[in-house]
């Protein structure tokens, strides 16, 4: 994602592009895997965890990047894909957690059943979490 559509995509949720803000869109819009701060703390060289932290908060608070526990107990941000102004239980998909290689991935194409809750009971967010081998280590452990 280039800079101006960094800056056109945080204008559009309603925030104020700022450098640190549109370097962590530009660097979760890159990542192929939900990243954890410490991840992305690593990959942002320029920025410091407590500048990464706000600036994913922030992100947070408008819908920009959702936010999960990926089985290792590690919180993990990834940029929300919706293409409407906040982001819907329904746009929301499947993770899976690796147990042998640590590695969260998103199952995109699984989405995740919304639940029916009871009368007075409203979602905001949801989350589905599987956990096992992914493919590779599936190989591994076979052979």
């Amino acid at each position: 994602m280039s800079t101006e559509q960094s800056e056109a995509y945080l204008a559009q949720k309603g925030i104020r592009p700022t450098a640190a803000r549109i370097l962590v869109v530009q660097q979760l819009a890159g990542m192929t895997s939900p990243a954890s701060l410490f991840e992305l703390e690593a990959a942002l060289g320029t920025l410091d965890k407590s500048t990464i932290s706000r600036t994913l908060a922030l992100l947070l608070e408008h819908h920009v990047v959702h936010a999960f526990e990926d089985g290792s107990g590690s919180v993990k941000y990834e940029l929300c894909r919706s293409t409407s102004d906040v982001c819907r239980v329904g746009d929301r998909h499947i993770h899976f957690f690796c147990e042998r290689c640590h590695r969260t991935f998103c199952l995109d194409n699984i989405k995740i059943p919304v639940a029916s809750l009871p009368e007075g009971y409203v979602i905001d967010t949801i989350n589905y979490m599987v956990k096992g081998l992914c493919p590779v280590c599936g190989r591994k452990a076979g052979g």
